[in-house]
């Protein structure tokens, strides 16, 4: 078994401070770390040998990287050279520090500003670092902490196990036994970093004004990256999303390390030592006896709970931020990058899918309106046929078939071409899936992460009472007025292989709802289908039509696809059952029913017996030798 920890560099989410999982607050030394641009313009202002040194390091490899593009533009190579261009983009980044690296990483998730050859490039960058002196470390653990070294860890490694652009890591024993894994800050990183942010917003003030053609709000983009950057600097806040996690998924297979505070500051962090395989190390997973696949897809239906639930997920989920432990469960590690998504935006993505499975590509664009990456005056007409060229070979595919990298390669060449503004949300979701699937590739190249993400989003689509996602499920049933058995068949097909499905809870619920004051809607399509056929209209009552045969055939096949979950048991059904038949919605429902039948059958009845038949009385005109026609009766 190897060991690994983790350290991470990219952004936090703005968690307030909630108490531990013992009750006890996260101890802090100083006031929470957050980004103040006005604060970092008073700091600097007059300071203009420090800025303008700075602002030269900053600039001047760029400059170089500029007159090479426009030199290779002059002799007409420019194209040819591009990917030489790219990856020079990618050292230089690398060589200007943390706050580079980080900005770099944020590019890499901005099809908005970037075009596809730059983004596949910087999505190389390695957020790892030479390591600083570990004196100087062990210093900034006392200073932090307020006790010696020797009082605080029993035995703490004389070198780090990694180091990266914000921090490195050093394996310790506290004095009670426990093996933890201790993250210390780079030193003055917060100074460098403040300096970088103050040049880099100015440049982008500059660029905003200068450049009318800009249409992303690179003052906001930069603001908001800064502020991650800056939580993501206060270990206090990765401690507490750390918790935070683990208290919202916290499930038999998903596991996170335990936080000390006692020994955790801003710029220091002590946790739990997690043994476990890299899933990338698959020789040391199968020597372990552990299924690198069913750990993947316990990762992809972790991060689908994450992004459409709780709205609260791990956004750097790379290799080594992910364990397969001994026991069988993934372990999360590194919580410094993390974000948040709205309700309305969880709902708004699974719109979007709806709309995609139903292939209402102007629905899809006005989808990209409600969801901020359009603004409500584009004109959407030339971007409905780009989103169509995008999605519609994926979706002649199978679930099973679909890659969502490819998907991702065409969408962002569409984004790159419109004028669309990536929310930082999704930039960081597309980049979760991305790690995932790139992952689960290297363990088995045929697994697809929508055909295993489809499950979970059809038990949401089945369960979920949420009024957003009950207009959606109409939407994916009904076409026309017309109930498409095929697509229930398939939501529960796919609904009853999630592991988190309760089959016998969900047909509950629907009950419940169908027989709600939200569910009329749905009582109203239910007669309509049973007395949806035309035939029916000159067929006997005893005798059921072709379209009533064909929905007795879709309910017994769904009735089969349920008794075939081990989960199903028929007579819990009866309590479920009589419980709704008490209420007015269902006894309306079968006046209806009654009544509609009723109906049918008299006018059948009046045909068949009391009006002429057409046929004879044709038949009677022509000479025939048929029965006379019977007299017609008025009404």
């Amino acid at each position: 078994m190897v060991q690994h920890s983790l350290v991470s560099a990219a952004a936090g989410s703005g968690v307030s401070s909630t108490p531990t999982a013992s009750g006890s607050q996260p101890v802090a030394a100083k006031p929470a770390l957050r980004y103040d641009p006005q604060q970092l313009a008073e700091q600097y202002r007059g300071r203009w040998d420090l800025v303008l040194r700075r602002w030269f390091q900053l600039i001047t490899p760029f400059l170089g990287l500029l007159a090479w593009v426009f030199w290779d533009r002059w002799r007409g190579v420019e194209l040819k050279n591009r990917p030489k261009h790219a990856a020079r983009l990618r050292e230089i980044l690398t060589e200007l520090g943390p706050t580079a690296i980080k900005i770099g990483q944020a590019l890499s998730t901005r099809p908005d500003l970037v075009s596809p050859l730059f983004l596949e490039e910087l999505a190389k960058l390695q957020d790892e670092l030479p390591p600083f002196d570990n004196r100087i470390a062990f210093e900034l653990i006392e200073s932090e902490i307020g006790l010696p070294l020797h009082q605080i860890y029993r035995e703490i490694a004389p070198e780090p196990i990694a180091a990266a652009s914000l921090g490195q890591v050093y394996q310790a024993y506290l004095h009670t036994g426990e093996k933890v894994a201790v993250k210390v800050q780079r030193p003055d990183l917060i100074g460098r970093i403040s300096l970088d942010m103050y040049i880099i917003r100015g440049l982008a003030v500059w660029a905003k004004q200068t450049f009318r053609h800009i249409r992303s709000d690179l003052v906001g983009i930069v603001e908001e990256f800064a502020g991650r950057l800056y939580e993501e600097m206060d270990y206090t806040q990765e401690g507490r999303n750390a918790e935070r996690f683990l208290q919202l998924y916290r499930h038999p297979s998903i596991y996170a390390p335990k936080i000390y505070w006692e020994y955790t500051r801003t710029k220091v962090l002590t946790m739990e030592w997690i043994d476990g395989i890299k899933l990338t190390q698959l020789d040391k997973i199968t020597a372990a006896g552990l299924d690198g696949r069913h750990l993947i897809e316990i990762g992809v239906n972790c991060s689908l709970k994450q992004l459409l639930e709780n709205g609260f997920f791990h956004a750097d989920p790379h290799p080594g931020n992910l364990l397969a432990m001994a026991d069988g469960r993934l372990a999360y590690i590194d919580f410094g990058m993390m974000s948040s998504i709205q309700p309305h935006q969880r709902y708004g993505l699974i719109k979007a899918i709806v709309h995609l499975v139903n292939r209402d590509f102007v629905a899809l664009a006005q989808d990209y309106v409600d969801l901020e990456f359009l603004s409500p005056d584009t004109d959407l007409r030339p971007i409905i046929p780009a989103l169509e060229a995008v999605f519609a070979e994926a979706m002649g595919s199978s679930v099973a078939q679909l890659n969502f990298k490819s998907i991702t390669d065409k969408l962002s060449g569409v984004m790159y071409d419109f004028p669309f503004r990536v929310p930082a949300y999704y930039a960081l979701i597309i980049r979760s899936l991305l790690t995932l699937e790139g992952i689960a590739i290297g363990l088995d190249p045929n697994f697809k992460v929508l055909s295993v993400a489809y499950p979970y989003v059809a038990q949401r689509l089945l369960t979920d009472p949420a009024p957003e996602l009950r207009v959606s499920l109409r939407e994916l049933l009904f076409n026309q007025g017309q109930f498409r058995w095929n697509r229930l068949e398939n939501l529960l097909r796919n609904a009853v292989n999630s592991e988190d499905f309760d089959l016998q809870g969900s047909l509950e619920k629907a009950l419940d709802f169908i027989f709600s004051e939200r569910g009329a809607f749905l009582r109203e399509k239910l007669v309509d289908v049973i007395f949806s056929s035309p035939s029916s209209q000159t067929s006997s009552p005893a005798q059921p039509t072709s379209d009533t045969s064909d929905t007795i055939e879709h309910l017994r096949r769904l009735w089969e696809l349920l008794s075939s979950n081990p989960a199903f048991q028929p007579m819990q059904l009866f309590p479920i059952v009589a419980k709704v038949a008490t209420k007015p919605e269902a006894q309306q429902l079968g006046r209806q029913l009654a009544s509609r039948w009723l109906q049918r059958s008299a006018a059948r009845l009046i045909r068949e017996w009391l009006l002429p038949d057409e046929s004879d009385s044709i038949s009677t005109l022509n000479g025939g030798s048929k029965r006379a026609a019977t007299p017609s009766l008025s009404t």
